[in-house]
């Protein structure tokens, strides 16, 4: 039953990414998209041990981590279309998103100080949430974030910094803008903190879990490294990365690793239905109206 769950979810990202390159393409779209193919399994792994009432705030990557938290395809791409029924109006577009419970921004890094703002707020309360940032392995070159683990560090702020290392900040390879280590940063602010390297969704699922269950009961931050790779562009065309290197990862497609665990007529089942859903979801979506433009 987990299989199959985790399957639909990580399917519902990639076909619903899928399709965004689709629209883009016919003209349906506006301004730019980051999609998170390949990495779908670091989205519905972590996300998958949350409870409603916990947080997770994202980056510009973000429709993975949005659609693992609430499960809405037509809000989502209402407002990526610029539909007034989306979720923020048609104004935030792909990276700008707010709905209950989920954030995220396109500024690189900035989000990081906000969700720690907020899991500092919940631990005012006493409340029992966690709060989970996503964040890329560029972002460790913004200031920000090293200002922000000294203070969750210091104020033992609960947070789960989950850094999703696809291996590119953008175009240029981690080998060229990137010295020291992932685990060295953390052990400087005195932060516990793992990595792995995985897209089994099950295996992430399994780690995640007893990270989450960790930081619920220490009330201290925790930083885990997910080392992986985006199948797709950074936004639509702009790739130049080794085809070869490609190539050699999408062997490890975090699709194809859970299909291994699932008999054919499953897979088929699942493809079906959300193919249907989203199918169905854009067709409302080109029904609806553009917001009003206000009146100057």
């Amino acid at each position: 039953m987990v299989n199959k769950d985790f399957y639909y979810q990580m399917v519902l990202i990639r076909k619903f990414e899928e399709k965004l390159f689709d629209l883009f393409s016919a003209g349906e779209l506006s301004g730019t998209i980051h999609t998170s193919i390949g990495q779908e399994a670091a989205a519905v792994g972590v996300i998958s041990n949350l409870i409603k009432s916990d947080i997770v705030i994202s980056n510009h990557r973000c429709h993975g981590h949005y659609l693992a938290k609430t499960k809405d395809v037509q809000g989502l791409l209402a407002e990526i279309m610029g539909k007034a029924d989306g979720m923020c109006g048609g104004r935030g577009g792909s990276q700008h998103i707010y709905t209950d419970g989920f954030f995220s921004n396109g500024v690189l890094g900035n989000m990081f100080p906000v969700a720690s703002g907020l899991a500092y707020a919940e631990k005012m309360k006493g409340s029992d949430s966690i709060t989970v940032v996503f964040i890329g392995d560029g972002a460790l070159g913004e200031g920000t974030i090293y200002e922000t683990l000294n203070l969750i560090s210091l104020w033992e702020i609960p947070i789960l910094v989950v850094i999703e290392n696809n291996m590119y900040a953008q175009s240029t390879p981690l080998n060229l803008n990137f010295s020291g280590s992932f685990l060295g940063r953390a052990e400087a602010f005195n932060i516990e903190a793992g990595e792995i390297k995985s897209n089994d969704v099950l295996e992430l699922y399994k780690r995640f879990g007893l990270i989450i269950n960790k930081i619920k009961s220490s009330k201290k931050p925790h930083i885990e490294i997910i080392h992986t790779y985006r199948l797709g562009p950074h936004s639509k065309g702009d790739d130049d990365r080794n085809e070869n290197e490609i190539k050699s990862w999408r062997k490890m497609d975090p699709l194809k690793l859970l299909e291994k665990r699932l008999k054919k007529v499953q897979i088929e089942k699942i493809q079906k239905e959300v193919i249907k859903l989203i199918d169905e979801a854009e067709i409302a979506c080109k029904s609806m109206e553009f917001p009003e433009l206000d009146s100057v």
